[in-house]
Formats: C-alpha cells, sequence, structure tokens
C-alpha cells in the first residue's frame, strides 16, 4: 500500500506540473493573437520568429518531462532561426517542427487538465484501496488510476512531439551535408600532408642522393676512395628516403591494418605507446567472424593511436585503457587513461610506430611499450587531436563522446557503424 501510495504521489506531482504548463500556455494564447495580428499588419513581422523560438523551448520543456517519466528521450528536428529578418521569416513558417510544436499545443490544451481528474481520485483511493489494499490485502483498485492519468499525458506529448518524417529528413540532409563537408575539408588535408611529407621527405632526400651519385661519377677516375665515400653517402640517403617512403605509405594506411587486422595493430600500438596499455578485444579476432570494412578498421585504429600518443603527452600517467569490441551495429571503441583531464580539441598528434607485439587471444592483456620511432600511425584528417577523430569518425557517420573533467580521467568512445 505505501508504494502505490508514493507512486500515486509522484504521478499526481507530474500531472501538477503538466496543468501549471497548460495554464501558462492557456496566458500564452495572448502572445499568440498579438503575434498574429502583427504579422498580418507587416509592422510586427520581427515578433514571428522570436515567438516561433519561444514555442520550441515551451515544447522542449515538455519533452523533457515526458523523458524523465517515461525514460525515453523524445528526440526533436528544428531548423535554426537565422539569418535575415526575410529568412528567419520563411524558416519560421515552413520549418515542419513549427507545425509539430503547433498541433501539440492545440491538443495539449485539451488533455492538459488531466491533473484535476486525479484529484478526485485521492480522497476515493484512500478510502477504497485503504480497505481493498490495506486490509484485504488485494492489488489497489483507484490509486494506480492517477498513475495511468500520467501515463497517458506522457504518452499523448511523446506522440504529438515526436518529429515529423519530412522533419527528420531535414535534419538528416543537415547532418550530412556538414559531414560531406568536413570530409570534403579533411581529404584536402591529408592531401596537403602528403604532399607536404613528399616534398620535404623523400623528395628532398632523392635530390641529395642523385647529387652524391653525379658527384661519385665525376670523382670516379681521379679520386676512387672519395668517389666510394660518395657513393657510401648515397646508399645512406636512399635507405634514408625509404624510410621516408614507409612512413608516408604507412600514414595513408598502416599496413598492420592489412595483415593483422583491428586487433593486431591495436596490440602492436599499444605495446610501442611508452605506456602499460590494456587491451581487452571481445568480438574482433580472426576467428570471431568478418572483419569490419577497412574504413572503419583505419579509423578506430587512428581513434586509438591518436589517444594513446595524447595521453603519453599530456596525461601524466604511464597507465592507459583500450577496449574494442563488436556490436550488432558495428564497432566500439573505448581508450581510457587516469591523467590530470582537461582534454582539447587540439591537443595531440599522430599515433606512435606500430611494432606487432602483444598476445593475440580475445580478451584482456597487459602490454608494456618502449618509445618508438615517431609517426607511423594514422595521421589526423583536417587537424590534430580530438578534432582530427571527429572528422574522421563523423565522416563514417559514426559518434564519438569524450569525457575528460579537470583532474581526470579521460574516457574517449566513439561508436562506428558497418554492416557485418
Amino acid at each position: 500500500m505505501g508504494k502505490t501510495v508514493r507512486q500515486a504521489a509522484r504521478a499526481t506531482l507530474q500531472l501538477g506540473i503538466a496543468a501549471a504548463m497548460a495554464f501558462g500556455m492557456y496566458l500564452f494564447i495572448t502572445v499568440l493573437l498579438v503575434t498574429a495580428i502583427a504579422t498580418l499588419a507587416v509592422v510586427g513581422a520581427w515578433m514571428l520568429p522570436e515567438t516561433v523560438t519561444l514555442v520550441r523551448r515551451i515544447a522542449g520543456a515538455k519533452r523533457h518531462q515526458v523523458a524523465a517519466w517515461t525514460g525515453r528521450a523524445v528526440p526533436e528536428a528544428y531548423q535554426p532561426i537565422e539569418g535575415t529578418l526575410r529568412e528567419r521569416l520563411r524558416i519560421a513558417v515552413r520549418d515542419p517542427g513549427t507545425r509539430t510544436d503547433a498541433r501539440w499545443m492545440l491538443a495539449y490544451y485539451v488533455y492538459g487538465a488531466l491533473f484535476f481528474l486525479a484529484v478526485p481520485l485521492w480522497p476515493l483511493g484512500l478510502a477504497v484501496d485503504g480497505v481493498w489494499s490495506g486490509l484485504l490485502r488485494r492489488d489497489a483498485l483507484v490509486l494506480p488510476l492517477i498513475s495511468r492519468l500520467a501515463d497517458l499525458d506522457a504518452h499523448w506529448s511523446e506522440t504529438l512531439l515526436k518529429p515529423s518524417p519530412r522533419a527528420r529528413l531535414a535534419e538528416r540532409v543537415e547532418e550530412l551535408t556538414a559531414t560531406r563537408a568536413d570530409a570534403i575539408a579533411a581529404h584536402g588535408a591529408e592531401l596537403r600532408r602528403i604532399e607536404r611529407d613528399l616534398h620535404d621527405g623523400a623528395q628532398a632526400r632523392l635530390v641529395s642522393l642523385s647529387m652524391r651519385i653525379g658527384l661519385a661519377r665525376r670523382a670516379y677516375d681521379r679520386d676512387p676512395e672519395a668517389a666510394r665515400r660518395l657513393l657510401l653517402d648515397a646508399q645512406d640517403q636512399a635507405e634514408a628516403a625509404l624510410i621516408e617512403l614507409r612512413h608516408v605509405v604507412r600514414g595513408i594506411h598502416p599496413p598492420i591494418l592489412t595483415d593483422r587486422g583491428l586487433a593486431g595493430a591495436v596490440r602492436a600500438l599499444a605495446a610501442s605507446s611508452g605506456l602499460e596499455v590494456a587491451v581487452d578485444v571481445r568480438g574482433l579476432e580472426d576467428t570471431d567472424g568478418p572483419r569490419p570494412p577497412a574504413a572503419v578498421e583505419a579509423a578506430a585504429y587512428f581513434v586509438v593511436a591518436e589517444a594513446l600518443t595524447n595521453a603519453a603527452k599530456h596525461s601524466g600517467r604511464d597507465h592507459a585503457e583500450v577496449r574494442l569490441a563488436r556490436t550488432t551495429r558495428g564497432v566500439r571503441v573505448l581508450v581510457r587513461d587516469d591523467g590530470r583531464g582537461g582534454a582539447e580539441g587540439g591537443a595531440g598528434t599522430s599515433g606512435p610506430a606500430a611494432t606487432t607485439s602483444g598476445p593475440g587471444t580475445t580478451g584482456s592483456a597487459t602490454v608494456t611499450g618502449r618509445p618508438g620511432p615517431p609517426a607511423v600511425g594514422a595521421p589526423a584528417m583536417g587537424g590534430s587531436g580530438l578534432l582530427g577523430m571527429r572528422r574522421r569518425v563523423a565522416a563514417l557517420d559514426g559518434s564519438m563522446a569524450v569525457t575528460s573533467p579537470v583532474g581526470g580521467p579521460t574516457v574517449i568512445e566513439v561508436e562506428l557503424p558497418c554492416v557485418w
């Protein structure tokens, strides 16, 4: 009986808040009428976008209330009201979200008063359920009706406030447009990075190699010993040029991903990161089914490489944790360190060198790596640090969440969708 009373009290509070919101909307009719008259008279056209913005906030408050009661978030899809007055008027009128909010407001003028149906149920419920449930030990009959009224209010509001398919489509188009622009910018930055690496690295060494071979050829007849030294120097230059070319190739797509898959490549990163890294791989070993697409593997590898490099440089600790898991919708990546926190979007550079190491079985393993040669991991597309991660993940329609309060820990969690 006590649990039933508490639930009924909670439902009554929910309905009371809903009724107060409905009463506020009754008063809001005056604002709507003033806005409509002023807009028709043209002189007050600027009021329409502001009124629509206010309606959005009211609808957002109701969505929050419904989510608190049901435990399910109610999504929203609005076009941002910005630009010139004419553009703002057009968006305010044509946005499908405006029609959704208007439909909900009209219905809420009616069902927002469910609270007044709950009030008389209390004395009746205390009398009937006090005997029926308290004395006879039967299930309560009347007080649960108050919870059902709250459920009804939440259900109707959730149904009416859900974005229409057209609004969801418009939001999706905007999201894909922004993602496409980021992907193009990132691709351009990647091409410029490759061109810069080739020009400043391998090309410069090849020019130096050509000059030394030319000098050695001219000195061969008159000073064989000098020619021999020049050829040895040219050989060193050729080896350095090969190293530079391998660096560029690995920056485009690390060969270890092709050879050993995501699990092996991440263990190699952990072994060469200079940190003590606990690696947990579930469902992504070679024996666990098909591999993720190459683009998904590369993005996951990049996230781990970037996060471990940031942890080694900025966390102030020598321990990190990496988790890789196959999910029904794709691949989940989690990187955690117990450092000082406060991560920002610009921190970090490309990942550390990868050398094969670590156990090859599914589950958890801890590998301690020595500092390796710099930067043969996947590079940041269009920027380094968290910005580069976000762009690469967004290009694959994935999601990325970063939690890094001052004092730590820093947790980076990425979801990359793919079809298995």
